[in-house]
């Protein structure tokens, strides 16, 4: 159990709500927010570099968007016991990080009902030809159509974490049939809401059997590029892509020419290899791709739902309990 002072360095901004909440879980816990000497740092501003290296290396805990981790952290954190990211994904952490004594935890579990409505959302965009809706307002047109339904129609779900099974659980709402692989394996029937499990293996017979693919996968080196061109041939030809996870799990040079070939009929993207999705991108003109820009994850109480998972997790910590969504460093996960 540690002892004494618990110095507690917070690298991102957050409301005094928040802080207060974090300085509540004990008497123990000293709160030393870095943010603004971070952001001075990174832009070569080194006025405040000696305060800053000094919170620094006198951090025992650190708690922010990793993409506010100040540069060269390990060299910098001597007395740096555990990391909570304000993430679920821990693929931006550095090597170095991933490779340390350091623990990791991350943000999974708040992120399933924000994400999984995306995916419905864009799920009914397709069957009910929203686009067209959308184009035909712009032209001041009325040309009425047949829309299609969910109900019966097949989503095969990458990925059976905390997002994938609120995801399956939205489309059992729709009557949808879901069936869905996950990297563990397991029994064929683990969830209420999945129809069936595939290993790993038979990733190709699932593609075969969905209307819908949903990508809720975490960016790993096995899950990057796995839907490549045999994967997106799998596919029906009516088929739909959703991707809420990471773009680089996607092939994206192939994706272009399954969604402008038809292999496939459509891609719903929130997220693509290199963010933000530059003007140029052939993404941006495509009829049959719905785009958003990386908000899936994100709710108007983002913030605090972080902190409640880091208050819990430092309650934890103060009292040598095994902590809420530790990261496998070997699965980077």
């Amino acid at each position: 159990m540690p002892q004494g002072i618990i110095n507690v360095v917070l690298t991102s901004p957050i409301d005094e709500r928040n802080l207060q909440k974090i300085k509540a879980v004990s008497s123990r816990i000293h709160v030393d927010q870095v943010s603004p000497l971070v952001v001075a740092d990174r832009k070569g501003d080194f006025s405040n570099k000696e305060k800053l290296d000094l919170l620094i290396q006198q951090a025992e805990v650190i708690y922010g968007w990793i993409h506010h981790f100040p540069r060269n952290l390990m060299d910098r954190a001597s007395r740096l016991k555990w990391i909570q990211t304000m993430t679920a994904g821990v693929d931006q952490l550095p090597e170095e990080i991933l490779k340390s004594r350091v623990k990791i935890t991350n943000a999974s579990g708040i992120h399933g009902t924000s994400m999984g409505e995306v995916v419905l959302e864009m799920m009914l965009m397709f069957v009910k030809d929203a686009p067209a809706c959308f184009r035909m307002k712009q032209n001041r047109e009325w040309k009425r159509y047949k829309p299609k339904l969910l109900r019966g129609q097949t989503a095969g779900i990458l990925g059976l974490g905390a997002v994938g099974r609120e995801i399956a659980r939205l489309c059992k709402a729709f009557d949808m049939k879901v069936i869905g692989s996950r990297r563990s394996g397991g029994p064929q029937r683990p969830f209420p809401e999945v129809d069936r499990v595939y290993p790993r293996e038979q990733l190709p017979e699932l593609l075969a059997a969905s209307d819908f693919i949903v990508l809720a996968l975490p960016l790993t080196k096995e899950t990057r590029g796995m839907m490549g061109e045999r994967e997106l041939r799998s596919m029906k030809p009516g088929a739909y892509l959703i991707n809420v996870a990471r773009g680089a799990i996607v092939d994206e040079g192939t994706l272009l020419r399954a969604l402008e070939e038809k292999w496939i009929a459509g891609a719903g993207l929130d997220v693509f290899a290199r963010e933000p999705l530059p003007p140029e991108s052939k993404f941006y003109a495509l009829p049959n791709v719905i785009f958003s820009p990386h908000i899936s994850g994100d709710m108007p109480d983002y913030e605090l739902r972080a902190t409640d998972v880091f208050c819990e997790n430092l309650g934890r910590y103060l009292a040598d309990k095994p902590f809420l969504h530790e990261v496998d460093k070997e699965n980077e996960y």
